[in-house]
């Protein structure tokens, strides 16, 4: 254990000393919400790659694949399809429009208080729903690492992205999930190798002895999500929920142009794309040399499972082996935790300091310093509920507690970030209709079904986008219908357009 402990503290070293660098370099607003916008096509598609390959990847997936067959696999390879639609009608739109946050992008359409009021709602709900599992990975793995309690452990993960966000802001945040990026990839790519020499080179092995030792049902749809609109809502809430997701799009504003931006998410389909396809690999090889059995005893709800194959493939516990590569597999899970949840909480003080304070309360009139050390601050309250929520989270599988965050993003911040994008009509009702509707639907019906009540579910469906999610739109609809035409609103709406979708402004 003194093995693993010590590769954690080199790495919680180095992503200490980025933090202090970057603190002596971050002053300005737009270095602490954007990173001065500096950042180059490979150096934000490693940071997206960082915030995208989250516990939920490195954990969550390959425990839901051991556990449950290709299921786990739906999980992992459904980014690939999300992030075609950040490519092709997200990245270039946020990067034309908004200075650093998604309420920007509401503001310079709507030009209302109350919609940016809302957008700020939307936010701060979807970036708490996924810090949440982000938090419970976080105590799981730090209590393997170091004994501690896991309550204790999930405040040392607190305390660590307060520091990360509260001193570095963008800049930090970036090169932790860069350094992170670089570290998951080769922790992954160390474990395929040894994998496959297990295997002598054929991956299909894999496959034929997984079905040899659990039957041919493992390999079929089914095992985990048996109602057929479980796989609907899955797919929809990664098509459209990751193009909502709030710490996402902050990463568009981190770099100078909208080319780049599209060029940044090229680079993170491939190496999120590479990664996630591994962790499917990584399920089937647990579930055959550490067993099922194993892994349900060392709770977590399967959110050990790398951890244990690292483990396994090192030489087995107790040698120097197996707990020189338990140690490296389980200090870059928690440096990925570490890069998530600042980003998470960036984007979070961001929505408290630069939409609520600076714009909303001080109408866009606050000093610069101040709305800096308001961002600060807000990161230490940030810090403390996300430490409350993560302790209320342990032992629930940490996917699928992110695709249900995603499923809040599907349903509520897509819908209103999609048509004011290009409906003429849509205005501040409809924002708040979309908001309010998604934001009430999602989580109410994610709250009473499986996922949190387990086997006293009120409601059938792990995850709700498909019911949420339309609901989100007609709220959006009926709320723009029922509060009268906007004139004003629909008069901008060309000079709106040909900003977002060239980059031109008339101003």
């Amino acid at each position: 254990m003194s093995t693993t402990l010590s590769i954690f503290v080199v790495i919680l070293l180095i992503t200490l000393g980025i933090t202090y660098w970057a603190a002596k370099r971050t002053k300005t607003t737009s270095e602490f919400y954007a990173a001065d916008s500096q950042l180059t096509a490979a150096e934000n598609g490693f940071a997206l790659a960082g915030d995208w390959c989250s516990a939920a990847a490195f954990l969550g997936f390959t425990g839901l694949t051991a556990l449950y067959g290709m299921d786990g696999a739906f999980y992992a390879l459904g980014p690939l399809v999300a992030f075609c639609t950040v490519l092709f009608v997200i990245a270039e739109p946020l990067r034309n429009t908004g200075k650093y946050t998604l309420g920007d992008v509401i503001r310079s359409r709507m030009h209302t208080r109350t919609s940016l009021l809302a957008t700020i709602a939307g936010t701060v709900v979807v970036n708490f729903a996924y810090l949440m599992p982000q938090m419970a990975g976080a105590g799981v793995l730090v209590k393997l690492l170091t004994g501690v309690p896991y309550d204790w452990a999930v405040i040392f993960v607190g305390i660590a992205m307060i520091v990360y966000v509260g001193f570095g802001g963008m800049l930090a945040t970036t090169w932790v999930q860069i350094v992170k990026a670089v570290l998951m990839l080769a922790a992954g790519a160390i474990i395929l190798v040894m994998i496959l020499a297990l295997v002598k080179g054929n991956p299909f092995t894999l496959f034929d002895n997984a079905e040899a030792k659990y039957g041919a049902n493992y390999l079929l749809p089914g095992n985990y999500l048996k109602n057929p609109f479980d796989q609907i809502s899955l797919g929809l809430g990664y098509v459209l929920g990751l193009a909502g997701l709030p710490h996402v799009m902050t990463r568009f504003y981190t770099v100078p142009d909208a080319k780049t931006a599209r060029r940044s998410v090229v680079w993170v389909m491939f190496l999120a794309g590479a990664f996630f396809a591994g962790t499917t690999l990584f399920g089937l090889a647990a579930s055959i040399y550490v067993g099922q059995d194993a892994i349900k005893a060392a709770g977590g709800g399967g959110n050990l499972t790398l951890p244990l194959l690292a483990q396994y493939l090192g030489g087995g516990k107790g040698t120097f082996g197996g707990d020189l590569m338990l140690g490296f597999v389980a200090a870059v899970a928690v440096a990925t935790i570490l890069a998530v949840v600042s980003a998470l909480t960036l984007s979070t003080s961001g929505a408290i300091a630069h939409d609520f304070y600076a714009n909303w309360l001080m109408k866009n009139k606050a000093d610069p310093k101040r709305e800096v050390l308001i961002a600060r601050w807000a990161a230490i309250a940030i810090g403390l509920l996300a430490i409350a929520l993560g302790i209320l989270a342990q032992g629930v599988n940490v996917a699928v507690l992110v695709i249900l965050a995603i499923c809040v993003a599907a349903s509520a911040n897509f819908p209103v970030l999609i048509l004011s994008l290009f409906w003429r009509r849509f205005n501040t009702g409809g924002v708040v209709g979309g908001m309010t509707v998604g934001l009430v639907s999602s989580v109410v019906l994610a709250m009473i079904g499986p996922a949190m009540r387990g086997a006293d579910a009120l409601w059938p469906l792990v995850n709700p986008t498909v019911v949420s999610l339309p609901l989100g739109f007609l709220g959006a609809y009926l709320g723009t219908i029922l509060s009268g035409r906007d004139l004003e609103n629909e008069k901008r709406f060309d000079d709106f357009s040909l900003q977002v979708h060239t980059g031109i402004s008339r101003k």
